[in-house]
């Protein structure tokens, strides 16, 4: 479980792939506290596990479906990425759950400087688009963002100084695909209102082992 406020901003020293799957070198230093093998890690939004560390370079194993499903696999050596630990009991809370599972690909349609700031339109398919409400949250590469405007085909978001600087923002390029995952709790009130069930609310104690899964089975 991550919030979206990215902790640190890495770059892709090797990607490699192997019958669609592969693995991710990925350096970044300067945490707050070591990197623990098994850790979980939201990289660019997509939640992968560290199965190496060599000093600053952290390995990931990588699905097949992963490099599919979001933008991971478009990557290049170089690339910059934006980087996330894993929430722990206690952490701030200040951007949004997110779970690291990524809904789909969107593509960057408009890059509007305003004043000091930046509007950023997305494009995105129905089945995603369908969760985005005005003034609501959306995951893009794993950051925590509002959204600003909503139409039939695409949403905007605003990007302040800050953000642009310390994320993949300010290398960002329109056309360049974007891994989106839409606020979790839009997806529990549609199964409820489908189902007729109520969603059981969110325990720390089902947080911490692993148990988030269940709330919607409950």
């Amino acid at each position: 479980m991550f919030t979206g406020l990215i902790q640190n901003k890495g770059t892709i020293r090797t990607l490699s792939k192997d019958g669609g799957s592969g693995s991710l070198v990925i350096e970044a230093g300067g945490w707050d506290r070591p990197v623990q093998i098994g850790e979980s890690i939201a990289v660019q939004g997509v939640c992968l596990t560290v199965t190496r560390i060599d000093s600053d370079r952290l390995t990931f194993d990588v699905l097949g479906e992963t490099f599919q499903c979001t933008n991971l696999g478009d990557k290049v050596e170089g690339a910059p990425l934006n980087l996330e630990r894993a929430l722990r009991e206690g952490d701030p809370l200040g951007g949004h759950m997110v779970q690291g599972h990524v809904d789909g690909v969107g593509k960057v349609r408009e890059i509007k400087p305003v004043g000091r700031d930046y509007i950023v339109r997305i494009a995105c398919d129905e089945s995603i688009l369908r969760y985005i409400v005005y003034k609501g949250s959306i995951a893009v590469d794993g950051i925590s963002l509002t959204v600003a405007e909503v139409d039939e085909e695409s949403f905007s978001v605003h990007i302040i100084p800050h953000t642009w600087d310390v994320t993949t923002f300010g290398e960002m390029s329109v056309g360049d695909a974007v891994n989106l995952e839409a606020d979790p709790l839009a997806k529990y009130v549609e199964k409820a209102l489908q189902t007729g069930q109520p969603v059981s609310p969110i325990r720390w104690d089902d947080v911490r082992r692993g148990g988030y899964d269940r709330l919607n089975r409950d």
